[in-house]
């Protein structure tokens, strides 16, 4: 299966690599971008859970800091809009369009299969109350403000 999801996932680097036109478009700059926002995004929200779990006395709490605020999958939100961007960008191409499969992929599987699923049955399982209060004052995947 992890072969066949990364001939799927590499549909729009092959598009994007055969396109014969040496101009960019105004897809590939909002792409190459949105890209750069999201990797950046990511990398964050990666770093922020990081140092939240380095400090001892944060075991057993739950991470609200940063962009841990706005949602409780701040990392799964930009790798989402990683394979977005992507698409944008292949859209520049002829057949560009295929290349959707990737973002419809990649959400299917944060949002029903391993992401967001188990990561919140996990959490539950570990922070209990906790993690229920999270989940009543924070948006699960776009980064919202709290609700009160």
């Amino acid at each position: 299966m992890q072969a066949l999801s990364n001939v799927f996932l590499a549909i729009p680097f092959f598009i994007i690599a055969t396109n014969p036109n040496p101009q960019l478009s105004i897809f590939e700059y909002i792409g190459a971008g949105m890209w750069l926002l999201s990797i950046i995004g990511e990398g964050l929200s990666d770093w922020q859970l990081k140092q939240f779990k380095k400090n001892p006395t944060n075991k057993g709490k739950v991470c609200e800091y940063g962009l841990w605020n706005y949602s409780r999958h701040p990392n799964y939100f930009f790798q989402l809009m990683i394979w977005v961007s992507v698409f944008i960008f292949a859209i520049g191409s002829p057949y560009g369009w295929i290349a959707i499969v990737c973002p419809l992929i990649i959400g299917y599987l944060i949002f029903k299969v391993t992401g967001i699923p188990m990561t919140e049955e996990q959490s539950l399982r570990s922070k209990g109350d906790l993690y229920k209060e999270y989940q009543q004052t924070t948006s699960a995947f776009f980064p919202l403000p709290k609700k009160k």
